[in-house]
């Protein structure tokens, strides 16, 4: 397992398939790290490094696009999950629990 957990949070958002989502809670529960917020930080601070993982890909548990603002434009993020075929209405996935990935499942 790598050192430093930013490291380790990238690499399991790197894993989020396209078209799918995650939550900052499924995330820190299974690299136990006891608190989403410490995903939703490191989010913020890949978009501000340029970082390159799918941020947009990690949404609240409710399925809520709470991290648009990071992204320069509040619609960005809203833009690029429904490239990738994600739908969203009122800043929340469509039809979530369809598109859920959560890495305890997967990895």
């Amino acid at each position: 397992m790598k050192e430093n957990y930013l490291d380790q949070i990238y690499d399991v958002v790197a894993m989020i398939p396209e078209g799918r989502v995650s939550t900052y809670g499924a995330i820190a529960d299974y690299l136990a790290l006891g608190s989403p917020r410490m995903v939703g930080r490191a989010m913020k601070m890949s978009l501000s490094a340029q970082i390159e993982v799918p941020a947009h890909r990690v949404v609240n548990s409710k399925g809520e696009l709470s991290g648009r603002n990071g992204f320069g434009h509040p619609k960005l993020m809203e833009k690029l999950l429904e490239l990738e075929g994600v739908k969203v209405k009122n800043d929340k996935v469509v039809e979530f629990a369809q598109v859920l990935w959560k890495p305890v499942d997967h990895l």
